[in-house]
């Protein structure tokens, strides 16, 4: 019988972006039925940016997870929705599940980039 070979351990980096990842990715879900409760034109644009970006950190994470050798071109990918995703909750400042949203989102798109450069070296 022979023995599979070990995966090698998560980073510390790794980790944490898997961990901001997830984090975002439940900020998404909050806010998107957030959204739905309230309502609007307004509030149905951000939808899409919001349901991209729960998507994108899903799977960015569960590729990193399973040491997916394409996690940094999804971390780059990611870090795209993050973005695109926090400028729409700025859109309704005064909201402050959008304004947490927005927060969330640029901290994993932070940490996304680092990772995607982390693997272009």
């Amino acid at each position: 019988m022979t023995q599979s070979p070990t995966m090698p351990a998560l980073t510390r980096q790794m980790q944490d972006c898997i961990a901001a990842c997830m984090d975002c990715h439940s900020i998404c879900e909050e806010t998107m039925s957030s959204c739905m409760q309230k309502g609007g034109q307004q509030q149905m644009q951000i939808m899409r940016a919001l349901m991209d970006c729960s998507e994108t950190t899903r799977m960015c994470a569960d590729m990193m997870m399973r040491r997916s050798p394409m996690h940094t071109d999804m971390c780059a990918l990611c870090a795209k929705a993050c973005d695109m995703c926090a400028e729409a909750c700025t859109a309704m400042p005064d909201d402050q599940q959008l304004t947490r949203c927005a927060e969330a989102c640029r901290r994993c798109a932070e940490s996304c980039r680092a990772m995607a450069g982390a693997g272009r070296m």
